[in-house]
């Protein structure tokens, strides 16, 4: 491993060896070489383009849709913390949001400037940088719908401002390059009463306690919807529902989520929705694909 704790000019907070599963949903997976929480965009800017250009870099938000991989990940893990998290409105229909933004605190701020259309964003358990890369969508709604630009940084520190058309989005993926870093976000919606966009909020919040395993350690939805389907349908029809391997399960409340029953590893998480696809492509002759990222090394 490197040694990056001689790197000029950072503002930010560098951790060599860091333990990954803490800052996950899941609650499990192994460590980064160095974890690296900047100051502001400028801080990251600044450290990427001083950094090696072959040193590996990954974005990680809340860590809610990720499993990291028992064998950790080798380079740098770019988490953007509250500090980047800002939100401003710019006009009445319009907010500029930091990558470090919860999906709450954003649809919160839209409510509280009067914007309605961005409410499907409670649904979300994620961050600004991680929605905005994965076309993030909860509703009927997708970040698509809403987006103005994205502001990146580049890893060779290259700050860029591109335009949603810009990204190539589809259903929950675009083509940002693989290790730029969202640093920001300008969302837009239409002028809406504060009373109505709650309610909406309240909505989506009560759908998600009663339908997803949302007090347990789980990853969120774990694979994207087939064309014409859903993917818990065809988990369940699988008869998969409940199904274990160790200490990872296929939630009985909703199938697409698999959970850490207790000190699960990445392993059993990834090898029990490796097998729900297996299960799956006999029973239906549908091939599942992961809407969870997973990263860095297996054990």
């Amino acid at each position: 491993m490197a040694d990056l704790a001689e790197m000029p000019g950072v503002r930010g907070k560098l951790t060599p060896d860091a333990p990954l599963a803490p800052l996950v949903w899941f609650k499990a997976g192994g460590r980064a070489d160095w974890l690296f929480e900047p100051k502001d965009a400028d801080d990251l800017a600044e450290f990427l383009r001083a950094l090696d250009p072959a040193m590996p870099v990954m974005g990680l938000g809340l860590g809610s849709n990720l499993i990291v991989r028992d064998g950790g990940v080798r380079g740098v893990v770019v988490r953007l913390a509250k500090p980047m998290g800002a939100i401003e409105a710019i006009d009445e229909t319009t907010l500029r949001c930091g990558g470090g933004a919860s999906g709450i605190a954003v649809s919160s701020a839209a409510r509280d400037a009067g914007i309605a259309g961005l409410e499907f964003l409670r649904g979300i358990p994620g961050t600004v940088g991680g929605f905005v890369r994965m076309n993030g969508g909860a509703y009927g709604r997708e970040v698509a719908d809403v987006l103005v630009s994205a502001e990146i940084v580049l890893r060779s520190g290259e700050r860029r401002t591109l335009a949603c058309s810009e990204l190539g989005y589809s259903y929950r993926h675009s083509e940002l390059p693989e290790q730029a870093i969202v640093v920001a976000a300008t969302l837009r919606g239409t002028p809406g009463d504060k009373t109505a966009i709650q309610a909406e909020m309240d909505r989506i919040a009560e759908a998600r306690e009663a339908t997803q395993p949302l007090r347990t350690k789980t990853g969120g939805s774990t694979f994207k919807n087939p064309d014409g389907d859903k993917a818990w349908r065809l988990v369940d029809d699988a008869g998969c529902r409940g199904l274990t391997i160790g200490g990872a399960q296929v939630s009985e409340k909703h199938c697409n989520f698999l959970i850490n029953t207790g000190d699960a590893s990445s392993t059993e998480i990834e090898a029990l929705g490796e097998e729900v696809r297996r299960r799956v492509k006999d029973k239906a002759g549908v091939e599942l694909h992961w809407e969870i990222q997973r990263v860095g090394d297996r054990a």
